[in-house]
C-alpha cells in the first residue's frame, strides 16, 4: 500500500512546514533539553505514520516514557508506490481527477485508448448540438435564416451555456466522488432524486422571477446534472448486479425499453395534466400538483431501491452482520441483511460510532507517555489495525481505528466486530487496556465462527468491499520490533 523509506538522505526534518501538518510535540522539553549532567538518552523510533503526499509522522521515545512527534517530508510529492505506475506525462493531481483509481491495474488494457478518442468523440457531438439548437430555436421565430439570425444565436449562446454550467456538475462529481458508488449505490442513486427534486424548483419559480431565467435555469440544470453525476454511476452498479449470467449489455437494453416506455406514458399523461384548465390557469395549482406528483416520485423510488438484494458486504451491511453475530451469535442471510439496510443513513450517525482512519495522535489524546504507544502497539501486534477508544467511560463511546500497511477488507471487518463486542461489554470497565485484551481474545475465539456463518449464510467472501483508508497508513518499520 504505502512503502518503507529507504535509509540515509530521502527526507528533510526539522522547521515548521508550510502546510497542513506542523510540529508538535507532546512534551514540554525536546530530548537533551532536561537539567542534569548525565548523557541523554538517544530518540527511538515507535511508529512512523505515512501521507499520501509525502509527509511522515515520527513517534520517538526519548526517555523517560516521554515521547515527541517529529514530521518529515519526502522529496517526491506522492507516495513512491504511486510513482511506480506514474506516467511523466500527466500530472498526479490530473490522473486521480480523471483516472480511476488503482489505474492501469484496476481496468482493461483497452481503457486508456478507448477514454482518449471518446474524448474527441464527444467534443464533436457536443458542437453539433450547439448549432442544432441555434436551428431550433431559429425554427420557432427567435430569428431567422434570411432576417437578423443574431437573436437566435445569442438565444443559443445563453441556452447552451445553461447546458455548460450543469455538465461542470457533473465533472466535478465524476472526478472528485468516483470511489462512492461502488460501496453504496441504493443511497447515492436515491440522494441523485433529491438533489434533482432541488433543481426542479429552481426551474419551476422562474416564471416568478422572468428576470432572471438564466441564473435560475442555469442552478436549476446545475442541480439536475450533479443529481446524473450521482445516478448514472450508481445504477451501473445496479445494471451490473442484475447481470447474474454476465449478460450486462441485455440487461441495459431491457432497461432501456422500461425506461422508454415510462417515459412516453409519463409524457402522455403530464400533457393531459397540462390541458385542464386549472393548471393552465392557476400558477399555484399547477406547484402543487407539480409537489404532489414530486413526493410520490420519490416515495416510489425509494420502495424500488429497497427491493434490491446485494450480496456485496458494504461498510452498512457488514455493520448488519457483525452486530448480529456479536449480538445473537448468528449471522443473517443476505436478503434479510439488505432489508434490515437503511438507505439513507450516513455512516457517522450509526453506532456505535467509529472512525477509520484516524492519525496515533488523536488516539493519544495529548498523552504525554511513550508506554501508552508501547502498549497499544503490542497488543496489535498480530492486527493489521490499531483501535482506541475515545470517551472511555461515556456511555456513547468512539472508536478509532488507524491500520497498518498490509491491512485488507478484512481487517475493516475485524476492527467492526471488536468495536462491536467492546459497544455491548460496556459494564463496570474501569481501566481500558483490560477491556481491549478483553475484545482482541473475544476476537481471536468469535472471529472465525464469524467468517464461517458468513459461508453457510451464501455471502461470498470475495465480495466484502469495504475499503480501507488511504491514509494516514502506520508503516511496518518498527511495527513489529519488540515492544
Amino acid at each position: 500500500m504505502l512503502s518503507t523509506p529507504a535509509a540515509g538522505g530521502r527526507f528533510r526534518v526539522g522547521g515548521a512546514l508550510p502546510w497542513r501538518l506542523r510540529p508538535r510535540s507532546c512534551l514540554a522539553s525536546p530530548p537533551g533539553s532536561s537539567g542534569g549532567g548525565g548523557e541523554p538518552e538517544k530518540a527511538r523510533p515507535l511508529l512512523v505514520e505515512r501521507y499520501r503526499d509525502g509527509v511522515t509522522k515520527r513517534y520517538m521515545s526519548v526517555g523517560n516514557s516521554k515521547m515527541e512527534i517529529r514530521l518529515e517530508k519526502h522529496e517526491s510529492s506522492v507516495n513512491a508506490v504511486e510513482n511506480e505506475h506514474a506516467d511523466s506525462l500527466i500530472p498526479q493531481a490530473v490522473r486521480d481527477f480523471v483516472l480511476p483509481a488503482g489505474f492501469p491495474e484496476s481496468v482493461t488494457v483497452d481503457y486508456l485508448e478507448y477514454m482518449l478518442l471518446q474524448f474527441p468523440t464527444n467534443v464533436t457531438g457536443w458542437i453539433c448540438h450547439v448549432l442544432v439548437t441555434s436551428s431550433l430555436l431559429k425554427a420557432v421565430g427567435v430569428g431567422s435564416f434570411t432576417g437578423t439570425s443574431a437573436a437566435a444565436s445569442a438565444a443559443a449562446i445563453r441556452w447552451v451555456s445553461k447546458d455548460g454550467i450543469g455538465a461542470f456538475g457533473r465533472l466535478l462529481i465524476g472526478g472528485r466522488f468516483g470511489t462512492l458508488f461502488d460501496d453504496d449505490p441504493k443511497k447515492w442513486r436515491m440522494y441523485a432524486d433529491f438533489i434533482g427534486s432541488a433543481g426542479s424548483i429552481f426551474e419551476l419559480i422562474t416564471p416568478l422571477y422572468p428576470g432572471y431565467f438564466l441564473p435560475l435555469a442555469s442552478l436549476g440544470n446545475l442541480a439536475k446534472a450533479v443529481a446524473r453525476g450521482f445516478k448514472d454511476p450508481s445504477f451501473r452498479v445496479i445494471q451490473n448486479h442484475f447481470a447474474e449470467s454476465g449478460n450486462l449489455g441485455e440487461v441495459a437494453a431491457k432497461e432501456e425499453v422500461w425506461e422508454v416506455g415510462s417515459q412516453l406514458i409519463g409524457l402522455s399523461i403530464g400533457v393531459l395534466i397540462m390541458d385542464t384548465s386549472g393548471v393552465k390557469s392557476s400558477y399555484l395549482t399547477l406547484t402543487l400538483t407539480w409537489l404532489s406528483v414530486r413526493l410520490l416520485h420519490l416515495w416510489l423510488r425509494y420502495q424500488s431501491l429497497s427491493v434490491l438484494k446485494f450480496r456485496t458486504i458494504n461498510l452498512k451491511r457488514g455493520r448488519i452482520l457483525v452486530r448480529s453475530h456479536v449480538a445473537q451469535h448468528t449471522v443473517p442471510g443476505y436478503i434479510v441483511c439488505n432489508e434490515e439496510e437503511n438507505i439513507l443513513t450516513w455512516e457517522r450517525f450509526l453506532h456505535p460510532q467509529i472512525s477509520f482512519g484516524v492519525p496515533m495522535e488523536r488516539m493519544l489524546g495529548g498523552e504525554e507517555s511513550s508506554e501508552m504507544v508501547n502498549r497499544l502497539l503490542k497488543l496489535y501486534k498480530n492486527e493489521k489495525y490499531v483501535l482506541f477508544v475515545e470517551q472511555f467511560g461515556s456511555r456513547e463511546p468512539k472508536f478509532l481505528v488507524a491500520f497498518k500497511e498490509s491491512a485488507t477488507s478484512i481487517s475493516v471487518l475485524r476492527s467492526l466486530w471488536q468495536a462491536h463486542w467492546l459497544q455491548k461489554n460496556l459494564q463496570n470497565q474501569d481501566d481500558v487496556f483490560s477491556w481491549l485484551e478483553d475484545s482482541i481474545l473475544a476476537l481471536e475465539l468469535g472471529f472465525t465462527d464469524f467468517l464461517e456463518q458468513m459461508e453457510r449464510a451464501s455471502w461470498d467472501r470475495n465480495q466484502i468491499i469495504v475499503k480501507v483508508p488511504k491514509e494516514p497508513v502506520l508503516v511496518s518499520e518498527y511495527l513489529n520490533q519488540d515492544v
